[in-house]
């Protein structure tokens, strides 16, 4: 009985990472959710925000490894990837550099979307409902919501004074940035920011989220719904 017993721990370590191995969305879910959790903890500068950037990183590495689950090509997630890593580094040893800035929410947007569309055809590859084709659903709705919120930086990099906060002047801040991503996304309007009196580019982009929102619930969750459904019938 012991010997069973120290066998059963000593292949512990292997269960867990095979499961973490076979369930990559989960993973990428929850690491998606604790940035969102821990970065109001963190100011402009120092170890926290050190710490959300180089968690930031391991959210791009996640990503990748669950691009590489699906159909979609996995040298275009590379080479949209690595960029990325480049530019977010350089983010932080020249900080307020407008031109990084642009550049960097630029390829964050792209990369961020490409996943979100790989998940997309990882989940509607077959008709079978898997437990990571589950965790997939948040993980995509949560890579979407990074993806337009870097859009929205870009946005706002290009046409200054485009959304405008109740409680400050200028540009917003990250945190700002991806709670109006969820809000709108959700169609929810629960937010404190609005839209400047000139800022037309800004409203065709929240237009074009808005939209994504009602169809990401229509299409995706009532397809994954109603195959779980039939799984559990037969």
């Amino acid at each position: 009985m012991f010997e069973y017993a120290g066998a059963a721990g000593r292949n512990r370590p292997q269960r867990i990472w095979d499961a973490l191995h076979d369930n990559p969305s989960a993973v990428l879910l929850a690491v998606q959710l604790s940035a969102v959790l821990l970065y109001p903890f963190t100011t402009s500068g120092g170890l926290g925000r050190t710490f959300v950037s180089i968690l930031g990183l391991a959210v791009l590495v996640l990503a990748v490894a669950a691009v590489r689950r699906t159909p979609a090509t996995t040298w275009i997630a590379w080479v949209l990837g690595v960029p990325v890593f480049v530019l977010t580094i350089a983010e932080a040893v020249a900080p307020g550099n407008g031109t990084i800035e642009l550049t960097s929410a630029i390829a964050h947007s792209c990369f961020y979307f490409f996943t979100g569309i790989s998940l997309l055809r990882y989940m509607f590859a077959d008709i079978w409902v898997s437990r990571d084709e589950l965790f997939a659903t948040a993980a995509c709705f949560t890579v979407l919501a990074w993806a337009w919120a870097y859009t929205h930086d870009v946005v706002q990099l290009l046409w200054p004074g485009s959304y405008v906060s109740a409680w400050h002047d200028g540009a917003l801040s990250w945190n700002e940035l991806l709670f109006l991503s969820f809000t709108t996304l959700t169609n929810t309007g629960l937010s404190d920011i609005s839209v400047g009196a000139e800022a037309n580019q800004a409203r065709a982009v929240l237009m074009l989220q808005m939209m994504m929102g009602i169809f990401y619930v229509g299409l995706v969750v009532a397809r994954l719904l109603g195959l779980t459904m039939i799984k559990f019938r037969r």
